[in-house]
């Protein structure tokens, strides 16, 4: 399908190259065209194709000079809500259209006044708290001429799908809808046929849902050595932006304590953080000053860092669909990236589960050897009282291969 964003308004075009656009991406070539002709659109993609200008600009386009909600996002996150609001707002910016995010976490007094102020137009919002503001009878959707649903295979992992389904019932029967999921499991087919008009059109973008640019490898472990490959691979990497998923809180909590006590700078995102904790600790990795994340399924959603260079399954998830969204995170924007999975004897079942994994190289763990550790050494920041006291110590009566050979056996048995 032929379409450049030379087709669009000048306004638009000007917004879209001073952020640095300059070639529709695949997904938004087919899609793009598609929505400005007013067609329900079903969109699958990996992450970072760059879908959220694709649903974006042709509502942004068709939008000028109006009041009220007239467009509705529905995101699974309060991270990607910010997000997209923020790339909507700089593709709207020399309109003048009210785009704003909404979502729990925070006051909800401050939301109620801006939409009783009418100054939105664009509303990029997580379900509940978007379905709680409808039932407070300051939410209006009867005006919404868009909706779109992002991420729709997440929101539905999250347990969404019936506030989403009480909130289309607000909107006019005539709206256009587009939805947005990485993969379309029953339950989000069953929506689709549902809430989108019978002849809506499939957009999909490359037989594989894992971009090629993702490095897969596998990694056999004990379970007791998980934590000593883990070390060794953020130590092998230590330039790369990684995130190292796990299942629960109390795991990524747990993990980013003793990845510290190794002197590894990490930092945990998971349920059991303030809004102001989440978002210190995403600023901080967003700006590299953290190099290693380590999070939950459940806190990763909506995530949205262009340069992560590798991702670490801690443990497999028990979904294959999880593991697609999981190693998504990297690969991104034309870069090469690197997803490995540790995988104990336990695990084995699970990966057999994930087809992605099915023609991936498999080795084992080797653990730390003589060179590693030399090269740790070389490239240590070590406190300069350290190395006054190994300077006495070097300097006593005990033969240096004794003090060598009892720290080696303090860190490998």
């Amino acid at each position: 399908m032929s379409f450049s964003f030379k087709d669009l308004s000048s306004d638009v075009q000007a917004s879209l190259e001073e952020r640095g656009f300059k070639e529709p991406t695949p997904i938004q070539k087919e899609a793009i065209p598609l929505a400005l002709e007013g067609c329900d659109i079903v969109g699958q993609a990996q992450t970072g194709t760059g879908k959220t200008a694709a649903f974006g600009i042709p509502i942004i386009e068709k939008l000028k000079n109006v009041k009220g909600v007239k467009a509705l996002i529905l995101v699974p996150t309060r991270e990607l809500a910010l997000q997209v609001s923020d790339e909507l707002s700089s593709i709207a910016k020399k309109r003048r259209l009210g785009i704003y995010s909404i979502y729990g976490g925070v006051s909800i007094g401050k939301q109620i006044s801006l939409l009783k102020s009418g100054r939105c137009n664009v509303l990029v919002g997580t379900p509940g708290r978007v379905k709680d503001l409808i039932d407070r009878g300051v939410l209006d959707l009867s005006g919404v001429r868009f909706v779109v649903l992002d991420e729709a295979d997440q929101m539905l992992d999250m347990g969404f799908i019936k506030d989403i389904e009480y909130i289309l019932k607000k909107t006019p029967v005539e709206r256009q809808t587009m939805l947005f999921s990485a993969t379309l499991p029953v339950e989000i087919k069953k929506l689709i046929s549902r809430y989108l008009k019978s002849n809506y059109k499939t957009v999909r973008v490359g037989k594989s849902l894992i971009t090629p640019k993702v490095n897969q490898k596998i990694i056999f472990v004990k379970s007791g050595d998980k934590l000593k490959a883990l070390e060794k691979l953020l130590k092998e990497n230590r330039k790369e932006t990684t995130i190292v998923f796990v299942k629960t809180r109390k795991d990524a909590a747990d993990l980013e304590r003793s990845l510290q006590n190794k002197g590894i700078e990490a930092r945990a995102i998971h349920g059991n953080l303030t809004q102001r904790q989440r978002e210190n600790v995403m600023n901080a990795f967003r700006k590299g000053r953290v190099k290693v994340l380590v999070a939950t399924d459940v806190a990763a959603r909506g995530i949205d860092v262009k340069d992560v260079g590798m991702v670490i399954n801690y443990e497999l998830p028990e979904n294959p669909e999880i593991y697609v969204h999981r190693i998504g995170r990297t690969g991104r924007a034309g870069r090469e990236g690197t997803a490995v999975s540790l995988v104990s004897e336990r695990e084995k079942s699970r990966m057999y589960k994930i087809k992605a994994l099915s023609k991936v190289k498999k080795e084992k763990f080797k653990g730390y050897t003589i060179s590693d550790l030399a090269d740790e050494i070389k490239n240590a920041h070590i406190p300069e009282k350290y190395l006054s006291m190994a300077s006495e110590l070097l300097k006593s009566e005990i033969d240096e291969k004794k003090v060598v050979a009892f720290f080696l056996e303090r860190i490998f048995s």
